[in-house]
């Protein structure tokens, strides 16, 4: 057994401020009304993380990359056979992440063009029109069960390799390390990347908030009534 360095600190900041950011928003959908604002807000904000995360996927560190743990059905079968080594996202493991990210980039995206028939509108709904936004809202609440599923599905599997497997997956996404007796210490994804990927997050998320979007035009001004001679 031997100490690595498994998680780059990006990748554990996008976890858990994704975690956060996935709850704040699905509080604030329940609750509704004013809360829809801050909703509209966190859905921006994981906008941003999934396009840093996925950036960070090509130009972050060895286990943070797409290419490291995304494999194909061979890989797959030796896990669930239990003849797979190594540390990370196991090829399994590898598709849920990949559904979350897909999921959740569904979401973040139909939401800029969304309503909520009351006050609501997401930042990019005036490129669209009532129509098509409410054919967008639709697909944005049709995917919230998909995304409950999933959460719970990683729950699980956290658990199930805690009490059954004797591994403890959440102490290595907190402080980075694992002691293990297959891998390497990560390489790579440094300070020049992690600068690349954070300044396009936040180019994207700019846009998305509707800044490049025509400043709504003035209201006319009311005539002043003409003042009677007498």
């Amino acid at each position: 057994m031997k100490r690595i360095k498994l998680w780059d600190l990006p990748t554990r900041v996008f976890h858990w401020l994704l975690a956060a950011c996935v709850i704040g928003a699905f509080v604030t959908q329940k609750v509704g009304g004013n809360a829809m604002t801050w909703h509209g807000r966190i859905g921006l904000a994981v906008l941003g993380l999934l396009v840093f995360r996925i950036v960070w996927g090509f130009a972050g560190s060895t286990y943070a990359r797409f290419f490291h743990f995304v494999r194909g059905p061979a890989a797959i079968m030796a896990y669930v056979k239990g003849q797979w080594r190594g540390v990370g996202h196991n090829p399994l493991g590898a598709l849920s992440v990949l559904a979350l990210l897909t999921v959740l980039s569904v979401l973040a995206a139909t939401g800029l063009f969304a309503n909520d028939d009351i006050a609501f509108e997401g930042p990019l709904y005036a490129l669209v029109g009532a129509d098509l936004s409410s054919r967008l809202t639709g697909i944005h609440k049709f995917m919230e069960p998909f995304l409950i599923f999933l959460v719970l599905a990683h729950i699980g599997a956290i658990v199930y390799y805690v009490r059954v497997k004797k591994d403890n997956l959440v102490q290595p996404m907190v402080t980075g390390w694992k002691d293990t007796d297959a891998g390497e210490s990560a390489k790579g994804g440094g300070p020049i990347a992690f600068i690349v990927a954070l300044v396009i997050a936040v180019v994207t998320v700019w846009a998305a908030s509707g800044a490049l979007l025509p400043p709504p035009p003035l209201p006319s001004a009311t005539p002043a009534q003409a003042t009677p001679s007498w």
